[in-house]
């Protein structure tokens, strides 16, 4: 008898750890899987990789850009998907390094920022992406992009404003580790601020998302680094 109450309790414990691991896994949301999601990545794994691409990487932020044109090259390739979090790109980039790309532009973040993900989780899963990279394409230069500001004027995108101390510890991390692993890290984020510390209304008209204005300025960014080499 006294072995059954042992062994009941011993069930009961494992069954309380089990449902306190489901519940802190579950207290965010990591989805990602939309139907714009689906549309772009069956494109993307249906067209022929190429040799020497250029990969930008991102979500809606990268998306919007047209890449090829701003570069005037052919071996530029978007694969921004909008709405896209750290959880996309990791399903993701078996295709991403299928071709062996000369060179991937990463940014990626701030929709699990407007998710509350946690910043450890955010920050777990950058590493993945690299290491990944690292792996699968040892030969292909990453360019780690810091996340951009926002400007909490605008009320679009209100779960991705006021969220400045995130972005920053993000980029923070970032920035560290990408000086660890001997990869290049370009920060983006002060040539975005105007004089308040918010994203510059000159180049944006929505307090997220860049204008014209603004993926030139983020060209001419990469441009002065030499990273287009």
């Amino acid at each position: 008898m006294k072995l059954v109450k042992k062994n009941a309790v011993f069930i009961t414990v494992i069954c309380v750890f089990a449902m306190q691991s489901v519940t802190a896994q579950s207290s965010y949301d990591s989805s990602y899987s939309t139907t714009y999601y689906g549309q772009k990545t069956t494109l993307f794994n249906l067209l022929p990789n190429t040799k020497n691409e250029i990969i930008f990487l991102g979500n809606s932020i990268t998306d919007i850009g047209e890449w090829t044109e701003i570069w005037q090259d052919i071996n530029v390739k978007n694969r921004g998907i909008s709405g896209d979090n750290t959880f996309g790109v990791l399903a993701r980039l078996p295709e991403i390094v299928a071709a062996k790309p000369k060179k991937i532009f990463i940014m990626i973040g701030i929709n699990d920022i407007a998710k509350n993900i946690p910043d450890e989780v955010i920050i777990g899963n950058y590493k993945k992406i690299i290491t990944s990279i690292e792996k699968a394409t040892p030969a292909t230069q990453i360019i780690v992009q810091s996340i951009l500001p926002t400007n909490n004027t605008f009320t679009e995108f209100k779960n991705h404003q006021n969220k400045t101390e995130h972005i920053l510890k993000i980029n923070s991390f970032l920035k560290q580790f990408c000086q660890e692993k001997k990869i290049v890290f370009l920060n983006l984020y002060p040539k975005f601020l105007d004089a308040t510390g918010k994203l510059d209304k000159q180049y944006t008209n929505d307090g997220l998302h860049i204008n014209g204005y603004g993926y030139l300025l983020w060209k001419k960014a990469i441009l002065e680094q030499g990273l287009m080499k």
